[in-house]
């Protein structure tokens, strides 16, 4: 855009190596920085000054266990990656190996384009063309924006093909507030029903939160509890957004994450079983569907040829006052 400073791009790691996710693309705003990948145009870092709000992962590594992901179209785990759509049965690639189960949709470990570029502000375009298992054409569009609000991001899906498809969104920042562990982290989350999954990660039931370990919609440390839960019937501002909020008990300082109505659905994972993770940061995953959602209808969208839709959530800091 004239006139206004770029964003600063990287394609190389040191040594002049290529970075494995491609372009490192960088927009600030006053002392925040975020760093947007080409490959997956995946959220690899977030910082305000010297202290990091994402449990990203360096310039030399990968997105491992879903690190900063889009995931488009269709968020978290599809049973035997098998769904049925206008009568048509789809068989997609069971990239969730141990579970026998597709997983976090087709666009991950794609390479995208920065369409627009300013200082604060990049949008990454991407074509998804059909193939086996999902055999129709998407135009996606992912804005990350920086403002003295935090970083607000926008996704945006367009069928460019002659039939209706199937369509979910959802995204995979692992939030911190510098703590060791997320155990002594005072969570808020808004979810007022929990749905509980079986070995596979597939849900089966769902449960009112009431009375139970599962329920965060008063601020409580984290503790022992083991997460790895979709929640819906979220609770909203007057504003319609929905809030997950972790603060730090020793300085007070507070991370909350923002979804927008189009997000029925969130996931919050403490990463227990994985070793990268290690209850080191909590995943706050916003999702338009609930898991499992092609099988199952709940909540999928179905997008007419021509037919457009979005969404919005983000991340603001305070630094508290203590």
């Amino acid at each position: 855009m004239a006139g206004r400073a770029e964003a600063v791009v990287r394609g190389r790691a040191g040594g002049g190596i290529a970075a494995p996710s491609g372009e490192q693309i960088e927009i600030r705003a006053g002392d925040q920085r975020v760093v947007v990948t080409e490959v997956g145009a995946g959220l690899r870092s977030y910082a305000i000054g010297e202290r990091d709000v994402l449990d990203g992962y360096g310039e030399t590594g990968l997105a491992s266990v879903g690190r900063g992901q889009v995931l488009l179209p269709w968020p978290n785990r599809i049973q035997d990656g098998a769904y049925e759509f206008a009568g048509e049965t789809h068989q997609l690639p069971l990239d969730d190996a141990e579970g026998g189960n597709a997983i976090h949709g087709l666009v991950r470990w794609s390479p995208w384009s920065a369409a627009e570029r300013d200082a604060d502000r990049i949008v990454m375009e991407h074509r998804l063309h059909p193939r086996p298992g999902y055999p129709f054409t998407l135009d996606l569009r992912i804005e990350y924006s920086l403002s003295e609000d935090g970083l607000r991001v926008t996704s945006r899906a367009t069928n460019d093909g002659p039939e209706a498809c199937p369509y979910g969104s959802g995204a995979h920042p692992y939030l911190t507030v510098g703590t060791e562990t997320v155990d002594r982290v005072i969570l808020r989350a808004p979810g007022g029903t929990v749905l509980h999954g079986d070995a596979r990660g597939i849900p089966v039931r769902a449960e009112a939160v009431d009375g139970t370990e599962y329920d965060f919609r008063q601020p409580r440390a984290i503790g022992a509890a083991i997460l790895d839960n979709a929640y819906t019937d979220l609770e909203r501002d007057a504003d319609g957004l929905a809030r997950v909020e972790l603060r730090n008990p020793d300085d007070g300082s507070t991370l909350s994450l923002w979804l927008d109505e189009s997000y029925p659905y969130l996931q919050l994972f403490t990463g227990d079983p994985l070793p990268s993770v290690a209850r080191r940061s909590l995943a706050v995953e916003p999702m338009t569907c609930a898991p499992n959602a092609f099988r199952t209808g709940d909540s999928v969208l179905v997008l007419e040829p021509g037919e457009s839709t979005s969404g919005t959530w983000g991340i603001q800091f305070s630094k508290g006052d203590v």
